[in-house]
């Protein structure tokens, strides 16, 4: 399973209900990453969503202790159930993409992980774990820095050591 996150220097994925920063080449790798893909997220996150409804060209399932059902998506009620649903659906096909506890909660079941790292600090609400600090994680690919509106961003690869 694979998470795909953009998060600042500490780590900050979030704050407000909204990202940190709006940086078009990281809503294009995204989408072209996750499109015909499952995603996982929680409740906040689907919220935070255009018009608070599913990604299209995707099997959305929320994670959610107080939503019965979502048009378009599929509802679960923890980790464990989303494990049991999409056991018959290729590892490599299913994304995390948020927020903080969804992401805490599901890392145990990630093997990659793709992060933008922007690198600023800005003053977050949400984080991401901090991989870096993670001996079982290590970087296998980091793209050229880019730059958006004199922000520096690159695109990192994580893998999970076995």
């Amino acid at each position: 399973m694979n998470m795909i996150a953009a998060a600042d220097l500490e780590w900050g994925i979030g704050k407000g209900g909204d990202l940190l920063y709006s940086i078009p080449e990281d809503m294009r790798f995204f989408r072209e990453t996750t499109k015909e893909k499952t995603v996982i997220m929680g409740r906040a996150t689907l919220e935070s969503l255009p018009g608070g409804k599913p990604l299209p060209k995707r099997r959305n399932i929320i994670i959610s202790r107080t939503l019965e059902s979502v048009e378009g998506a599929e509802v679960c009620k923890s980790p464990e159930e989303v494990i049991d649903l999409l056991s018959d659906v290729p590892s490599e096909d299913i994304f995390v993409i948020g927020g903080e506890s969804i992401y805490r909660d599901m890392l145990p079941y990630c093997d990659t992980a793709y992060i933008t790292k922007i690198e600023a600090k800005s003053s977050a609400d949400r984080y991401l774990v901090n991989l870096d600090k993670k001996p079982e994680w290590e970087i296998v690919k980091s793209s050229p820095v880019y730059a958006h509106n004199d922000i520096c961003f690159k695109f990192l690869t994580y893998k999970r050591v076995k």
